[in-house]
């Protein structure tokens, strides 16, 4: 049988570990495949690159769009990356009938409802495993290993190098600015690393998963999402005496009122498999209500394990490419026509418990005024820690006043009430210092 042609839009780190795989792999690939798969034309600005990747196995071209007016071409492999460009790419492809793979998150989580949309009524496949959590076949755990399962929950370490620079900050007991220059110095962080560090490129992933997980529409701009730049060694430091390591998470959950979809610097219990992921490994862990809990591990990015993913989509396309449009796996998981419209819920309706470390004055009465706000909005106390901080000079300049740091660790309670008792906790004139509130997840 002919090789199905493929036509690769951007040939980067990912595109040259593409051709790289393919080539090393080919006939393993084919036998799984049942037919071959020919990279045959790609496309790049920087022709003299890809055409020294490529070698003579592809046409280059500096077009893009000549690869989609190919009629040869059965699947357009998009890794340019971002919303622009792109999304004009993969919208023209799929009405050009071509199947679209792509590594593209941003993309899929702003506008993936009406690319599926598209690529639905043209009878073509949109793979996307390369575009969360790197080599780990995620997407198709979710979409078709556990989808005998009501999942319950998500919660994932999907960014590589928040999790290193986590790692690093707890490891040496450094601050946040320091441990991200040093990331940048060895290539895990980016030169502007603020999809990062401010939880936008997890909160991409944490979407589509949550999407799959639930059958609602992509709805990224519902995401909460907070990054870890706020984040001091202090309290990496606090929440190991207490049994926790801090990890940025994304977090999506189901429950009575609708959607949690979150994204943010979390507590989690120091014994959780998932705490002890460490560098810039990826991890996912997914509670469904028959198989239990399962935790899924592996390396999120990088050239050849995000390649895996990428020719792992491939193959699915071609093993589908004659198959009936309409007995195909669905892109989000559900049939399009059963998708649900339970909402995302705003971050003030979302329950969950909270480390607090508040700089005090260090005098009689302070903690019974912390621990009666709490109480009298029903907030109950898990833990509490009391640290020195030593001596430093009152709002005024002109007094000494001895402070300490008060570390409390809450049972659950909604958030839009914990916001209101925070903001009592930091007009208490005994808070000397903006008070820091970082959320809490057993996993269990």
């Amino acid at each position: 049988m002919k090789p199905i042609q493929v036509g690769l839009l951007g040939i980067g780190t990912v595109g040259g570990g593409v051709f790289n795989v393919l080539k090393r792999n080919q006939a393993e690939i084919m036998r799984r495949a049942g037919r071959g798969i020919a990279l045959s034309m790609v496309a790049d600005l920087d022709t003299a690159r890809a055409q020294a990747i490529a070698g003579s196995q592809a046409q280059v071209v500096s077009d893009a769009r000549a690869v989609i007016a190919n009629p040869d071409i059965d699947i357009v492999v998009e890794l340019i990356g971002g919303y622009g460009i792109a999304r004009q790419l993969v919208t023209e492809a799929i009405e050009a009938g071509k199947h679209v793979v792509t590594a593209n998150k941003a993309l899929l989580a702003v506008h993936g409802t009406e690319i599926f949309a598209a690529a639905h009524r043209r009878g073509v496949m949109v793979g996307f495993e390369a575009a969360v959590a790197g080599g780990i076949p995620i997407i198709k755990a979710l979409r078709e290993g556990l989808t005998a399962n009501r999942i319950e929950w998500i919660a994932g370490i999907i960014n590589g190098t928040t999790n290193f620079i986590l790692s690093e900050m707890r490891d040496k007991g450094l601050d946040f600015d320091v441990v991200l220059k040093e990331a940048q110095r060895l290539g895990y962080a980016e030169a502007d690393p603020t999809f990062d560090i401010e939880g936008v490129d997890a909160a991409h992933k944490a979407t589509i998963m949550c999407s799959i997980a639930f059958g609602i529409p992509v709805q990224f701009e519902r995401a909460y999402v907070e990054g870890i730049t706020r984040l001091a060694a202090q309290d990496i430091r606090y929440a190991e005496q207490l049994g926790y390591r801090i990890k940025l998470l994304g977090i999506t959950k189901r429950v009575a009122k609708g959607i949690e979809l979150r994204v943010h610097p979390s507590l989690v219990p120091a014994k959780r498999l998932i705490a002890n992921v460490e560098g810039a490994m990826n991890a996912v862990v997914v509670q469904g209500d028959a198989v239990g809990t399962t935790l899924h591990y592996g390396k999120g990015a990088g050239s050849e394990p995000t390649a895996s993913a990428v020719i792992a989509d491939l193959v699915d396309i071609t093993r589908l490419h004659t198959a009936d449009a309409a007995h195909r796996v669905p892109h989000l998981a559900f049939q399009p026509d059963q998708m649900s419209d339970q909402p995302v819920l705003p971050m003030d309706e979302v329950v969950t418990s909270y480390y607090l470390r508040l700089r005090v004055a260090d005098q009689a009465g302070v903690l019974a005024q912390v621990t009666g706000l709490l109480a009298n909005a029903g907030i109950s106390v898990d833990a509490m820690l009391q640290r020195g901080a030593g001596e430093g000079r009152g709002d005024e300049g002109t007094s000494e006043v001895r402070q300490t740091d008060l570390i409390i660790l809450t049972h659950s309670v909604r958030e839009g009430t914990m916001n209101q008792v925070i903001a009592q906790m930091q007009a208490l004139a005994t808070v000397l210092a903006p008070i820091v509130r970082i959320r809490k997840e057993e996993l269990a």
